[in-house]
């Protein structure tokens, strides 16, 4: 079944099932400053007059313009916009109102499972490219903190004949290798995720299996690399997070990106547990996440100068024993995944930011 979804900025518009979305986020509003953005949306940049609004919006009830005027400035909040340097909605001071931002109109399948009323816009490639990137920028970060975290942890142990510059380069090598790691595994998830959306862009099922096919992908290459790598080389042979790995943690991310919708003021802490709990799930099952993979280098290398006996002595453990392993995979778990959420997330967190701004203008 198909219908006509208006899109505009970073919204669409269905005005036969009379819901906005912004980012796949449905964006609550009331029945009278909906008609009034259908209106100005149907006149397609020409000028509309108070007196049509009163006709078509209130239907001939007596109002005075400053109901109209509250309309549209919900109408600026909720857009993000600004009567000063408007992006959507600009003044015609005395006459009307007109709507300035390109409309682009979508003829858009209708999803009749949930309910025959639910539009599924055409994804795009230039939407899979930022929301991968986007799921990646917030991996990065992920990885800059955990590499940090573990860099000083490896600093912080005595390392003879290298002085100080010794333990500012294994700091810096620690932040670079795992920002590279996790922005890899950050933009394959995103990346598997963002694909599903060219099936269906809200089904959740589809996101979770998108999010866990990217982490299978990324998690078997990186792995079947870097073991072949250190083996060819080296002649030794390392354990290092893999496709099952990827797999879980891909999932979680997925599931936890369907709660935002649904949950949004709990999205956060579930992502953390959903994450820590992955995180938790791997290492008991003899998986690698980051600090795991690199104390199997140290293994593999004696000679190396980073370790994890700072993390270890805390715990009871010589290096990084099972307890260490499980406590460092339930922290970058539970990092990696509110991270790499905030990543999908960040179209979000601009609308909120605008509507904040329009707020105080």
């Amino acid at each position: 079944m198909t219908g006509t979804v208006l899109h505009f900025g970073d919204f669409r518009l269905d005005p036969l099932d009379r819901r906005l979305f912004r980012a796949g986020i449905k964006v609550e509003l009331n029945a009278r400053y909906l008609d009034a953005l259908i209106l100005l949306l149907e006149a397609d940049g020409a000028l509309v007059a108070k007196d049509r609004f009163m006709d078509v919006v209130w239907r001939g009830i007596p109002v005075t313009d400053e109901a109209l005027t509250q309309a549209i400035r919900t109408l600026r909040r909720t857009l993000g916009d600004s009567a000063t340097a408007p992006r959507y909605i600009q003044t015609v001071p005395k006459h009307g109102y007109r709507f300035v931002a390109p409309i682009e109109t979508v003829t858009a399948l209708v999803d009749q499972e949930a309910g025959g009323t639910e539009p599924m816009m055409k994804y795009s490639r230039l939407q899979f490219v930022r929301d991968a990137m986007s799921g990646a920028i917030g991996a990065m970060i992920a990885g800059t903190l955990i590499g940090l975290i573990y860099g000083f942890v490896g600093a912080a142990q005595p390392h003879p004949g290298s002085g100080g510059g010794g333990a500012v380069s294994l700091l810096l090598v620690m932040m670079v290798v795992s920002l590279v790691s996790a922005g890899v595994g950050g933009a394959g998830i995103a990346a598997g995720i963002a694909a599903s959306r060219f099936i269906h862009p809200r089904r959740c099922s589809w996101t979770v299996v998108g999010g866990s096919l990217g982490g299978l992908i990324t998690g078997a290459f990186a792995n079947v690399i870097g073991s072949d790598a250190f083996r060819l080389l080296f002649g030794h042979s390392v354990r290092i997070a893999g496709a099952s790995e990827g797999v879980i943690l891909g999932a979680a991310i997925g599931l936890a990106l369907c709660t935002a919708s649904h949950w949004p003021r709990l999205v956060w802490g579930l992502s953390a547990m959903l994450g820590a709990g992955v995180g938790l799930c791997i290492a008991l099952a003899d998986g690698r996440m980051m600090a795991g993979s690199l104390q199997s280098l140290v293994v593999a290398f004696p000679s190396s100068q980073f370790g994890f006996n700072g993390i270890g002595g805390a715990l009871g453990e010589d290096g990084l024993g099972p307890i260490g392993r499980t406590v460092t995979a339930a922290f970058e778990g539970a990092v990696f995944s509110v991270a790499t959420l905030w990543g999908l997330l960040r179209p979000t967190f601009s609308l909120l930011r605008a509507n904040q701004a329009s707020e105080a203008t």
